[in-house]
């Protein structure tokens, strides 16, 4: 089965995104208003089809279905007998007095509500729990696909809103594995049966009671069609409200720094009232039809009395057959309306499958047909060749860039903010593509390489670098959950996490809270440098990676960095010129476009804007 944008901004003294975005996003002065990887608001719907449905859901689980289809047919067939009973027990037990007749009627009786107990037992808990399954099968590839998206639609879409895509929007298909989907069927079937057995008992009367059924089965069926769209939109506005309450709760402490309490609460309640009014909508509809379905089943019991009344009258029907002809006429009706319930049910499991569809349409990276090349070794010979690069058609971030990194050295970026540093480092990265040009790794363009083979061999330590909640071990060993002990403590060490953790009761295995919470900027930098440092990657991508320490963490850290960049082709984005120093090349990047090229003496001896940069810095 196949299944929207944040700008990003730089800040007022750097040209890295913020907290919450990463390395590839553009620099806004290039790119006010690109939106990248946007989902269509509307599209042909492939998967949420009946047909699709039926091949890629239904099918597969065929014999389960069947086997449902099976119990529901005896459960309701036991079901049938009360109101044959009922005739016998008026027309024959009672005016005969039979007490034989009774008894057997009895057991009788019993023996189907025990069928209908077993059968409706093992129908719930074989359908149910398949329906489960399969939400956990379809959350499970939704996540998957998410996950291999391009790195550009994550900085454009609410990590709330993708949440709500893959836990919310495929419940509705247990309705169509689980008991909806044979409810709706054995419910048809047990329709049509009490349609034929109404048939012998009384025709005219049964034609009668066929008039407000029609009627309803035409509304109804107009009523879904508009209530679909509805179930959409109600999707679209949860996940919307979703993403927004887990900003916020990500985003807590610059709330409250900024005494914003009441604004995000009336963020929110709009948010929430929005969503309130799309529901409101839907049960309007709903209520609607099920009043409907009460009016006209009045309307048929009142046409009922009233012929049934006076051909009992005129002897022309028992009250036994009366007795039955009601019961069996609840026994078709009733379905029928369970049938617009759980039509309904549907029609929410089909909008949720429609949201799916979409999400799943939305093209992975990695995927284009030329991308064959699979590095089994690699050298770290980096060049750029001619590379250009925009956001927006015809607005390019980056113009013209030819460099070469050699294996083992270090290529600083540095420039005002927003002059494409970013950019460059997400070009290197793998993060974006070149309109025009071409990233070489040792001399083959990386957009013909697998993703996978030259990412394994990719470092990144960013200057607010991303932890997970868990303990300081694990988030060291997210790099390479494999290596040994050994390993491990000999990158907590390079990187001199030991020197903190040994303070802790827990030492390693202190949890840390959710993105690192517990840590200070300089404990969590140093945690982010060991990850890189046991990853042991061939390409090196630093962003700032000091900027958050203290005076006496970073000369640590500086020697752990030099440890860490020594034989890998290593990228700078550079902030604080005083940690570049010894890079073997700066590029001074201004309006996309490599003004300056050296090293530190040289570029300081040239008096440009490297040494305009760095005297400025120096004075501060």
């Amino acid at each position: 089965m196949s299944e929207t944008r944040v700008q990003s901004e730089s800040s007022t003294n750097t040209d890295r995104p913020s907290t919450n975005q990463t390395i590839n996003q553009s620099d806004n002065q290039h790119s006010p208003n690109h939106q990248i990887t946007k989902l269509p608001d509307k599209k042909p719907v492939s998967l949420a089809t009946v047909r699709h449905v039926f091949w890629a859901i239904i099918w597969p689980r065929r014999y389960l279905i069947l086997l449902g289809l099976v119990l529901i047919l005896i459960n309701r067939a036991a079901g049938l007998v009360l109101p044959w009973s009922s005739k016998i027990l008026i027309d024959d037990v009672i005016t005969n007095k039979d007490l034989a007749m009774l008894n057997l009627l009895l057991m009788a009786v019993g023996g189907a509500i025990v069928v209908q107990g077993i059968t409706g037992f093992t129908l719930t808990r074989l359908l149910s729990v398949e329906a489960q399954s399969l939400i956990a099968q379809l959350r499970a590839q939704v996540q998957k696909h998410i996950i291999h998206l391009p790195v550009r639609y994550f900085d454009n879409t609410k990590s709330g809103e993708l949440v709500s895509r893959i836990m919310s929007d495929v419940e509705g298909v247990r309705n169509m594995v689980g008991t909806g989907l044979v409810q709706l069927i054995g419910g048809l079937l047990t329709s049509i049966a009490s349609f034929i057995i109404l048939m012998n008992i009384n025709m005219p009367l049964t034609l009668v009671s066929l008039v407000p059924l029609a009627l309803f089965g035409i509304i109804a069926s107009y009523a879904f069609k508009r209530i679909r769209p509805i179930f959409r939109e109600r999707g679209k506005a949860n996940a919307e409200v979703t993403g927004r309450l887990t900003e916020a709760l990500n985003g807590v402490r610059v709330i409250k720094g900024f005494h914003a309490e009441r604004r995000e609460e009336q963020v929110f309640e709009a948010g929430v009232d929005k969503l309130f009014n799309i529901v409101k909508r839907s049960l309007t509809t709903t209520a609607a039809v099920t009043s409907l379905s009460t009016l006209l089943m009045g309307v048929a019991s009142i046409a009922l009395m009233w012929i049934g009344g006076r051909q009992i009258i005129d002897n022309q029907m028992s009250i036994g057959d009366f007795f039955a002809f009601t019961l069996y006429l609840g026994f078709m009706v009733s379905p029928i309306i369970q049938m617009s319930n759980i039509g309904t049910q549907m029609t929410e499991a089909f909008a949720g499958l429609d949201r799916m569809e979409e999400i799943l349409s939305v093209e992975q990276e990695g995927k284009e047909p030329d991308r064959t090349h699979i590095l089994e070794d690699m050298n770290g010979d980096i060049v750029f060749e001619d590379i250009t690069f925009a956001y927006d058609e015809g607005n390019p971030v980056v113009c013209d860039i030819n460099f070469h990194a050699p294996p083992g050295s270090v290529t600083a970026f540095v420039g005002s903010s927003g002059s494409g540093k970013t950019t460059l480092a997400g070009l290197a990265a793998s993060f974006l593509k070149p309109d025009k040009g071409a990233v070489r790794v040792d001399g083959i363009d990386l957009a013909t390489v697998t993703l996978n083979s030259y990412r394994q061999r990719l470092g990144v330590v960013l200057q607010d670098d991303f932890l997970f909640e868990g303990s300081i071990r694990d988030n060291i060993l997210f790099a390479r959950p494999d290596a040994s002990e050994d390993d491990l403590l000999a990158a907590v060490a390079a990187a001199h996490v030991k020197d903190f953790t040994d303070r802790f009761d827990k030492g390693l295995e202190t949890v840390i809270g959710e993105r690192g919470v517990k840590l200070s900027g300089g404990q969590r930098q140093r945690v982010a440098i060991a990850r890189a440092l046991l990853a042991d990657p061939k390409i090196l991508i630093l962003d700032e990676a000091t900027s958050n320490l203290d005076t006496e963490s970073e000369k640590l850290i500086q020697e752990s960095l030099g440890r860490l960049m020594e034989g890998r082709t290593t990228f700078v984005i550079a902030h604080r010129l005083s940690t570049i120093r010894q890079a073997d090349q700066i590029l001074v990047i201004e309006d996309g476009r490599i003004e300056e090229r050296g090293t530190h003496e040289e570029l300081i001896a040239r008096e440009g804007r490297y040494h305009q940069l760095f005297t400025y810095q120096a004075r501060i």
